[in-house]
C-alpha cells in the first residue's frame, strides 16, 4: 500500500502503454538516458502550441527584443512545475488525476474533472485552430474543413498506440525538429541581432513600469503552464520499465528531469525564436501593430525580401498545431480514465475528447469566420486562467506531503519556491483575467 494514498483502484494509468519501455538496469548513462528520452519533448510540445504564438509575435513586433527575459523566466516556471509533475508520477504510481481521486471526496474529483475536461477543450480550440489557420494560408482551404481534417489526429494516435508509443514520441519529436528547422531558417534569413538578444536575456525595469509591455508579460506568464501537461507528464513518465523501488525511482525521477529540462529549453528556443523574427521583421519596419498570425503571414515574406518566409512560416504552425492535438488527446485520455477510473474504448475515448474541442470550434468557423476564430482564442485563454490553479494548487501539495511522497517528498527551499511561483502564476492569470473582461486595453 503506498503512502498516504486511498487505494480504491489498482488501475495504472494508461494501461495499455504502461511500462511497455524497457529501462536497461546495467547499462551506461548515456544508454539509461535514450531509454527516458521521450516523455519532456512530449511536454514541451505545449509551451509552443498556437496558443502561444501571437503572444510572441505582438511582443516583438511592439516592444522588439525586449521581452526575451520574460520568456527565459517562464522556461525555468515550466521546467520547475514538469519536475514535480514526473517526481509526482514516478514516486506514487498515480497520475494527477488518480492522486487527485485519491485524496479528494468524490463531489471534489467529480468537480475537478468538470473543470479540467473543459480547460482540455479550451486548450484544444488554439490548437485545432492553429491548425485550420495553418491550412488555410498554405492551401487556401476554408477554416471549417481544416478543423475537420485535424480531427483525424484521433485515427493516427490509435494506429500508432498499438504500434507502441516509442513511435509516437518520436513522431512529436520529429515535428518538433521540424518546427525548429523552421525557426532556424526564419532566423537565418531575418539577421536579427546576437548583441541585443544576450542583452535582453536579463530583465529590464520597463516590462514593470511601462503598461503595455507589463500586459504582454502577464499574457506570456500567465500561458506558461497548461494544466494538462501536468496531466499528461505524471502519466507517461510510468511508461517506462524501471524497476518500482526507491532505488528504480529515483534514477528514473534523475533521467526524467534531464530529459524534461532539454525538451522546455528546445522550447524556449522556439518561443524566442517566434519573439526574434517579430522583432526583426516588424519592430521598426512600421508592422509594430503586428499581433495576428495571418497578418505575420502576409507580411514575412514582402518585409523580409523572401518569397519562402512566410511558406515556412505556415509549415512550422501546421507542425505546432498537430503536435498539439496529438499530446491534447492523450491528456484527455489520461483526465478522463484518472478522476473517473471508468474504462471506453479506445476510439470512443479520443472521439469523445477532440468533439468537445472540434464541435465548438466548427459552429464559430462557419458562422464568424477568421474574427470568430480569433475571438475563440482568447476565450481559450480565459478558461484556461481559470482552471490553472486547480491543477498546480494539488500538484505542489501532493509533492509536498512525506506522507504520500516518502523519502522523496520536496526540499523546504522547494517547497518555498513552488507555493511561491504557484501564487504568482495564480496571480497573473487573476489579472490577466480581469483586464480581459474589462478590455480596458
Amino acid at each position: 500500500m503506498r503512502l498516504g494514498w486511498r487505494q480504491d483502484s489498482k488501475t495504472v494509468s494508461l494501461s495499455e502503454v504502461h511500462s511497455t519501455i524497457r529501462v536497461p538496469s546495467q547499462a551506461s548513462w548515456g544508454h539509461k538516458m535514450l531509454a527516458f528520452v521521450g516523455p519532456g519533448f512530449m511536454v514541451a510540445v505545449g509551451y509552443m502550441d498556437p496558443g502561444n504564438w501571437a503572444t510572441d509575435l505582438a511582443g516583438g513586433a511592439k516592444y522588439g527584443y525586449i521581452l526575451l527575459s520574460v520568456i527565459l523566466i517562464s522556461n525555468f516556471i515550466a521546467i520547475l512545475l514538469q519536475h514535480l509533475s514526473l517526481k509526482l508520477g514516478i514516486v506514487t504510481e498515480r497520475d494527477l488525476a488518480q492522486a487527485c481521486r485519491d485524496h479528494y471526496s468524490k463531489p471534489v474529483s467529480l468537480m475537478l474533472w468538470v473543470g479540467c475536461e473543459i480547460a482540455i477543450a479550451a486548450c484544444d480550440l488554439a490548437e485545432v485552430i492553429g491548425s485550420a489557420i495553418a491550412l488555410n494560408l498554405l492551401f487556401h482551404l476554408p477554416l471549417i474543413i481544416g478543423i475537420v481534417l485535424t480531427s483525424l489526429d484521433v485515427i493516427v494516435i490509435l494506429f500508432l498506440q498499438y504500434k507502441g508509443f516509442r513511435i509516437i514520441e518520436s513522431l512529436v519529436a520529429g515535428l518538433i525538429l521540424l518546427i525548429g528547422g523552421s525557426f532556424a531558417y526564419e532566423m537565418m534569413i531575418s539577421n536579427p541581432s546576437l548583441p541585443l538578444f544576450f542583452a535582453n536575456l536579463l530583465p529590464k525595469p520597463e516590462i514593470v513600469t511601462n503598461p503595455g509591455m507589463l500586459y504582454i508579460t502577464i499574457g506570456i506568464l500567465g500561458a506558461t503552464v497548461m494544466p494538462h501537461n501536468l496531466y499528461l507528464h505524471s502519466s507517461i513518465v510510468q511508461t517506462r520499465a524501471f524497476e518500482r523501488n526507491e532505488e528504480g525511482k529515483k534514477m528514473a525521477v534523475h533521467f526524467g528531469s534531464i530529459d524534461s529540462a532539454a525538451a522546455l529549453f528546445c522550447a524556449f528556443f522556439i518561443n524566442a525564436a517566434i519573439l526574434i523574427l517579430s522583432a526583426a521583421a516588424f519592430h521598426g519596419t512600421g508592422h509594430q501593430d503586428v499581433a495576428d498570425i495571418q497578418d505575420a503571414y502576409k507580411l514575412l515574406s514582402p518585409v523580409l525580401g523572401v518569397s519562402l518566409a512566410s511558406a515556412v512560416f505556415a509549415i512550422a504552425l501546421l507542425a505546432s498545431g498537430q503536435n498539439s492535438t496529438l499530446t491534447g488527446t492523450l491528456a484527455g485520455q489520461i483526465v478522463m480514465e484518472g478522476f473517473l477510473n471508468i474504462r471506453l474504448r479506445p476510439w470512443v475515448r479520443r472521439l469523445l475528447t477532440r468533439l468537445i474541442a472540434i464541435v465548438p470550434a466548427a459552429i464559430v468557423a462557419s458562422m464568424y469566420g477568421e474574427k470568430g476564430t480569433g475571438e475563440l482564442l482568447i476565450f481559450s485563454q480565459v478558461v484556461l486562467s481559470l482552471q490553472l490553479g486547480f491543477a498546480v494548487v494539488p500538484l505542489v501539495m501532493f509533492t509536498s506531503d512525506k506522507r504520500k511522497m516518502g523519502n522523496f517528498v520536496n526540499s523546504l527551499w522547494l517547497q518555498v519556491l513552488s507555493w511561491a511561483v504557484t501564487a504568482v502564476i495564480i496571480a497573473l492569470n487573476v489579472y490577466l483575467l480581469w483586464q480581459i473582461i474589462l478590455n480596458k486595453h
